[in-house]
């Protein structure tokens, strides 16, 4: 199952790690599932994007529950009384969510910290974490305490002492500063505490959790502000490259993503261990984890900093191959699917299957008629790959077959054409009608040879496309997707479960009480 957290019910906005996050748990074990996959979880960034973050080791502040920090005693039940419209809203509020979770988060904080604190029963494990995590985590909390101080997460335009990280102006910093630290450092260890109960109950239930990490990090991130060593950025630590797309058929500018890109000599002088680092820490929370745009470990494009669109990029080596070889030292097995979706070339999946890892295909992209839509059909799919319908990027699968049917007959020239070309493919191939394709397609996924079957909830449920995660390209209205209230339900896991089982995919644990 894909879903993501915020995703989940709940009474405080968006789905978080506390009852709704165990619940659902429990409901995949009845569903007959044995994975639960979710977008990245460290602090979103512009446009609430979990792919844009200020640190790629931190967990995001609204993640965590105010249901089970009232369990701990740290804060009142009225306390925690969900808003009016808060409570299962068909819609992710973040403003909303941000400002009644913080002002909660900072009042347990005081009473743990402050001075009513000092019979808190856990400070002894909080010391710890803090020491424990303390190469990530006072990087990090000094970055958002000056990146709120400065209102601006942009370091090349804080003070140059600052900006530099010169030590003087560190210790300066990290004291004056030192209270708005201990709060985040406080919100962190109840991130860890709360996601270590989630991941136990989940291993119980035999739910494997799985991760996401994007394969490059903000510009005005602590991962660069303390390592810009690694990234291609002037002097002062602006980017003099960036990251994005090449132009295609879709989008004739490319895609100017502005991600800082990294310098591959220097992460290789020093052992990669900023993704040695980067991948443990996304292992202390996920049992396997989607490698987002797994081609940039072959090559990247590489766009002037100051360019408008991608059009001027050129393609450039990474190192992906030395890297690998580097984890695979420390691994008998990398826990990895490979994203290895758009401009392939051979070489990529020449680096996917050296290291054995699980390729992505996705059902939707195998009608356009292209050579590589024939690599995405159920029937072609190989044994080491993860089959999906769509995935947060694409539009609910019967959003997509309504979108293309809207195109057959409303669209221009070779547009329309070819979208009544692919509408032709697509019913031939599953004879399937907008209401009943989510279920098609989703069969065709389940009896594929791929070892990896894994199905969005919107597609579980028949959504249309107002149920889609993300429009990649379009800065605002996307990650607001939540579960309709009461939709995981008995039907629907007793559905989900007779046809995992019918297609061989029930988990062996699950087949101990035969249908």
């Amino acid at each position: 199952m894909l879903c993501h957290l915020s995703s989940l019910g709940g009474p405080h906005f968006l789905g978080d790690l506390g009852p709704a996050a165990h619940a659902f748990v429990d409901f995949l074990t009845a569903a007959g599932q044995s994975l639960w996959q979710m977008l990245p979880v460290n602090p979103i960034g512009d446009g609430f994007s979990p792919y844009s973050t200020i640190s790629s080791f931190a967990g995001e502040p609204m993640l965590v529950s105010l249901e089970l920090l009232a369990r701990s005693g740290l804060l009142s039940k009225a306390e925690i009384a969900a808003p009016a419209g808060a409570k299962n809203a068909r819609k992710v509020d973040y403003a909303k969510a941000r400002k009644f979770r913080n002002e909660r988060l900072r009042l347990a904080s005081e009473r743990a910290l402050g001075a009513a604190g000092k019979g808190w029963r856990e400070r002894a494990a909080f010391e710890a974490f803090v020491e424990d995590e303390k190469a990530w985590l006072d990087d990090y909390t000094l970055f958002a305490a000056l990146t709120a101080k400065f209102e601006t997460a942009d370091f090349t335009v804080w003070p140059a002492a600052l900006r530099d990280r010169e030590p003087e102006a560190m210790r300066r910093a990290a004291q004056d500063l030192a209270a708005e630290r201990s709060y985040l450092s406080f919100v962190q260890f109840q991130f860890a505490r709360q996601w270590a109960e989630l991941r136990k109950h989940a291993k119980a239930k035999g739910i494997g959790l799985v991760g996401d990490l994007p394969i490059f990090v903000s510009c005005r991130s602590a991962d660069v502000w303390a390592a810009r060593r690694f990234f291609r950025l002037d002097a002062i630590g602006k980017p003099t490259v960036v990251a994005g797309c090449p132009p295609d058929s879709f989008n004739a500018d490319g895609q100017l993503w502005g991600n800082a890109l990294y310098d591959w000599d220097a992460l290789e002088k020093e052992g990669f261990d900023f993704w040695v680092k980067r991948i443990d820490q996304t292992l202390k929370l996920f049992d396997s984890v989607r490698l987002d745009h797994f081609i940039g470990f072959y090559r990247y494009w590489e766009i002037p900093a100051k360019a408008k669109n991608a059009r001027g990029g050129a393609w450039r080596p990474a190192r992906g191959d030395q890297l690998f070889a580097r984890l695979a030292s420390r691994r008998p097995e990398l826990p990895f699917i490979a994203e290895d979706l758009g401009a392939v070339v051979p070489e990529v999946r020449a680096l996917r299957d050296k290291y054995g890892l699980a390729g992505m295909k996705v059902l939707q992209f195998g009608f356009d008629g292209t050579e590589e839509a024939m690599h995405h059909r159920a029937h072609a799919l190989p044994e080491n790959s993860a089959v999906y319908t769509g995935t947060h990027d694409n539009p609910t699968t019967r959003g997509w077959l309504e979108e293309l049917e809207a195109r057959a007959k409303t669209g221009k020239g070779k547009a329309k054409l070819a979208a009544a070309q692919e509408l032709e493919r697509v019913r031939l191939y599953l004879g399937t009608v907008p209401a009943r394709v989510a279920d098609d397609l989703a069969r065709a996924a389940l009896f594929s040879r791929s070892r990896l079957c894994v199905l969005p909830i919107q597609d579980w449920l028949g959504e249309g496309a107002k149920a889609r995660m993300n429009v990649p390209g379009v800065a605002t209205g996307n990650w607001v997707y939540r579960v309709p209230a009461g939709a995981l339900n008995t039907s629907l896991a007793e559905r989900m479960r007779a046809l995992t089982e019918l297609y061989g995919r029930l988990p062996a644990e699950a087949q101990t009480t035969k249908r």
